[in-house]
């Protein structure tokens, strides 16, 4: 009797553990302490702008804002009621419907999209038109630009004549272009940029088809090493959270103008951190039609068509899918991030939670890894993610917190953003944690601030501030980002420089 009793009370110990084990409840003091892969198989220019050095016209790149003054008028190309009709020339400054995102064909070739995302066209009676929304041939120009003032272009359209403003209301494509570039030239316009994206389209549109594949290689190769997570397992950190782009599902031969070769890189990624004994998180940073329309999501022109339709959200899914069952057997897949950042209101709750499920469940097919689940930028609600959550087990809410990017923190001193961390942060984060809920990831921070001439104690301070307050996180934390050119968002010239102790 003794015997069986000791036999139910062990299955009994079995079968709390075990589902204490489905609901992300073992190891309870384990947290983790990672660093994001940030800039290395989704770039961001600001990050490393070096890799865009090489571009031809990269001051012409996809998404870049362009406005053209006329030099005989002294107006501003305008798409008429920001698109669905004509093209004029008599707008005294420049705002949205005066400034045209260009699609990038090649360094000298592209079509213009207006401010209601129709394309600039060509009518056969060569009037020039914004009503088209998907470009052609008639909706891809020329810019010309003149050699010794390369503000100073003519845009030759496809029917091989130059576009000129004539008169405030009448623009046509109807010039041969053998003038002399003067002031009096219909067909010169002054170029003004505004804006811009460097992320993943951007370089290896910018680059092209055949110099792209090996730039990227190279970059894959060298900015993050073997060595890397060496010095992150020597340095306190437990894991990785890395960013991928939805295209590294088609590797080898992703959909243009992305190229092959991430899907190696991250295939060594997994290998190193098995040998020095890291935990990855992979985090589908850049999901297709852009979940946010910035660059770090790979948009192309700043739109955010993600979540849209069925089908964009299917294929969003099958990414997941792929992702986790390469990984599966892995013992360093810890966690898979389904989304990153994706932004309210265009980013609808109702279609964020249709994909959420999806996406759990694909990553249940083939692993118990925990789902990261993104709170929405711009929502209200840091909760608002919670009846979905609260019925998934090992389901876990990332936050970001910057003192950053609100104007609140451009006037704080070094002591009021550190009391901002330990009052404001404290509240925020325990407004999420529930004992019966996720977990929760601040996946992104970063000691970082407006605050101007600060010195080295002070960052450290701030630095502590952020530890004590995020080593809290039922989940745990992950500094943006690893390597970076601006050396505070460098967790590796932080940790060299003695600015963070781990």
């Amino acid at each position: 009797m003794a015997i069986n009793s000791r036999i139910l009370l062990l299955s009994i110990v079995v079968l709390f553990a075990m589902f204490s084990f489905s609901h992300g409840l073992e190891n309870s003091s384990f947290r983790i302490k990672a660093v994001n892969l940030g800039g290395w198989l989704v770039t961001e220019g600001w990050i490393k702008p070096s890799l865009f050095d090489g571009i031809p016209n990269k001051d012409l790149l996809d998404g870049t804002g362009v406005q053209f003054k006329s030099v005989t008028i002294g107006k501003y190309l305008c798409a008429e009621t920001g698109g669905g009709t004509i093209i004029v020339a008599n707008r005294t400054a420049a705002s949205g419907w005066e400034t045209f995102s260009l699609w990038r064909i090649n360094e000298t070739t592209f079509q213009l999209r207006v401010f209601n995302k129709q394309f600039v066209g060509l009518c056969t009676n060569g009037n020039v038109v914004a009503v088209s929304t998907t470009p052609g041939k008639s909706e891809t120009f020329v810019i010309v630009r003149k050699s010794d003032d390369l503000n100073r272009v003519r845009i030759k359209a496809p029917n091989g004549f130059f576009l000129q403003a004539k008169t405030e209301e009448l623009v046509t494509a109807d010039f041969a272009g053998t003038s002399e570039w003067g002031d009096n030239d219909p067909s010169v316009f002054v170029l003004s940029t505004a804006g811009g994206l460097q992320g993943e389209f951007q370089v290896t549109n910018g680059y092209g088809p055949q110099r792209a594949p090996q730039i990227m290689k190279n970059h894959w190769n060298t900015f993050i090493v073997k060595d890397d997570f060496k010095f992150l397992s020597s340095n306190g950190l437990n894991a990785v959270r890395i960013p991928v782009g939805w295209w590294i599902a088609s590797d080898p031969t992703p959909p243009k103008p992305y190229v092959g070769g991430s899907l190696q890189a991250l295939d060594d990624a997994f290998k190193w951190a098995q040998k020095y004994g890291v935990k990855i998180i992979i985090d589908l940073h850049a999901a297709p039609g852009s979940q946010n329309g910035w660059e770090h999501s790979s948009s192309r022109d700043g739109s955010q068509e993600w979540g849209k339709t069925d089908d964009n959200i299917q294929q969003t899914v099958a990414v997941i899918e792929f992702l986790t069952a390469r990984y599966a057997k892995s013992p360093s897949l810890y966690a898979v991030e389904l989304i990153n950042e994706p932004l309210a209101p265009g980013a609808s709750l109702e279609s964020l939670n249709k994909y959420y499920k999806a996406g759990y469940e694909a990553v249940r097919k083939h692993s118990n890894a925990y789902v990261v689940m993104s709170n929405r930028l711009g929502s209200s609600d840091p909760r608002e993610l919670f009846p979905l959550a609260n019925g998934l087990m090992r389901s876990v809410i990332d936050v970001h917190y910057y003192n950053l990017f609100s104007d609140m923190f451009n006037t704080m001193t070094v002591q009021q953003n550190i009391d901002y961390i330990y009052t404001n942060r404290t509240e925020q984060l325990n407004h999420v944690t529930t004992s019966n809920g996720p977990l929760v990831l601040i996946g992104e921070w970063v000691a970082e601030w407006k605050v101007n001439g600060a010195t080295k104690e002070e960052y450290q301070k701030f630095a502590k501030a952020q530890l004590d307050v995020y080593g809290r996180a039922t989940f745990g934390w992950a500094y943006w980002t690893l390597k970076n050119v601006n050396n505070h968002w460098s967790l590796e010239w932080m940790i060299k420089n003695g600015y963070i102790k781990l």
